[in-house]
């Protein structure tokens, strides 16, 4: 009997690998599922015909076969690499995840690209809005001819367009698709970047207070820079050759002057290829206790006698060293204002995204998935097969 994948591995060797499918973020975490949860699959039943409406967002319905097909290229892709036997209640499990995080990737894209319709033509009538979808949408295709469909010709190396639909119909997909994918992106993108502020006013008050109210992150422990030579008695037949080469060093740096030439040089620390110099590190963390000892008690910018631990000897010059104290807010203002803003503009985004959740609504078959969205009624995916077959 061919061994069986334990769930957790092959599951999470697919949703891992979600967000570089999709070539965007997602909602769908890659968590090792449990029993109750692969069990839970089982009762949800994806639709068999492509053409089936999964979502309907705004006026723009998703249909099963937008992302089924990456889902099938993904876990053939998976299976390939592998020499066991899935059990199909695993494979289940992976695809009805897989189809989740992709429809609610779909689900945001259309959103945005509604939004951004909606803020075009307002509430005039329905031949302007088809009139605008059609400009933006001939606007949006333009720039993937431009500036999309010349990577996509690079990454496989291919140049005729025949050639390059086969090729990404192997991996899930197709030049319709990947053109329909980056309107939908593009037009959600014009749409964020329309409502959000990419540089907010940060006030030197807003800095000050932030300051204030985070002032245990500004506590730093006593540290130090520091240049270093080092052998290790491993490199040597004896502890007297290591010393010798150590002194050697020593005396080179000492006349000559310059610890980082010949640290770079000849010195067998990590450190070596940037000079030996160690950057701002704090009293105790080291993991010599006679260097730590050391460098915390030497005086400054002259180099110490020959240091023994247990792994060689040293010689070091500290270059600077800083008592434990608060570090004054001249010097992280700039790192402060970064975070408020960084912090402003993500606020903005989720105002602009709660906002967009009331303003267009969304049914699903997966509505805990989506926030504020709706069950698909059944009806839905039965007329559009209906219409299919007519």
């Amino acid at each position: 009997m061919p061994p069986r994948l334990n769930p957790p591995v092959f599951v999470l060797s697919l949703t891992l690998t979600l967000p570089a499918l999709l070539q965007a973020p997602t909602s769908l975490q890659a968590q090792v599922p449990t029993r109750a949860e692969v069990e839970s699959a089982q009762s949800q039943q994806l639709p068999d015909d492509p053409a089936a409406v999964i979502a309907v967002v705004g006026r723009s319905p998703v249909l099963l076969g937008d992302v089924m097909s990456k889902v099938e290229a993904r876990i053939n892709d998976v299976l390939s690499k592998t020499d066991q036997e899935i059990p199909e209640e695993q494979l289940h499990f992976a695809r009805v995840n897989l189809v989740r995080g992709m429809l609610s990737q779909a689900i945001q894209n259309k959103m945005m690209r509604e939004s951004f319709l909606l803020d075009q033509v307002g509430t005039q009538a329905a031949d302007k809005r088809e009139e605008a979808d059609a400009k933006l949408t001939s606007r949006a295709r333009q720039m993937f001819f431009e500036s999309e469909l010349p990577e996509l010709k690079k990454q496989y190396k291919v140049e005729d367009l025949t050639e390059l639909d086969a090729l990404l119909r192997k991996k899930g997909t197709s030049l319709a698709t990947r053109q329909r994918d980056f309107i939908d992106a593009m037009l959600g993108h014009l749409y964020i970047r329309s409502k959000v502020d990419r540089e907010p006013t940060v006030s030197i008050a807003e800095i000050n207070e932030y300051y204030r109210t985070q002032l245990d992150d500004y506590q730093r422990p006593t540290r130090a820079r520091w240049e270093q030579l080092t052998v290790l008695f491993e490199n040597f037949d004896s502890h007297e050759a290591a010393h010798q080469a150590i002194w050697g060093m020593g005396r080179e740096a000492y006349f000559g002057g310059n610890v980082q030439a010949v640290a770079r040089e000849k010195s067998q620390e990590p450190f070596a290829g940037k000079g030996g110099v160690h950057e701002w590190t704090a009293q105790g963390s080291l993991a010599s206790e006679e260097l730590d000892r050391q460098i915390f008690a030497l005086p400054l910018n002259e180099l110490s006698d020959i240091i023994e631990d247990s792994s060689g000897y040293h010689i070091v010059r500290v270059l600077e060293r800083q008592d434990a104290g608060l570090t004054p807010l001249s010097e992280v203002q700039d790192d402060i204002r970064a975070t408020i803003r960084k912090n402003k503009i993500a606020d903005s985004q989720k105002k602009v995204m709660e906002d967009m959740q009331v303003r267009i609504p969304v049914w699903s078959i997966f509505p805990d998935d989506t926030p504020g969205a709706n069950p698909l009624p059944v009806s839905v995916a039965a007329r559009s097969t209906a219409t299919k077959n007519r």
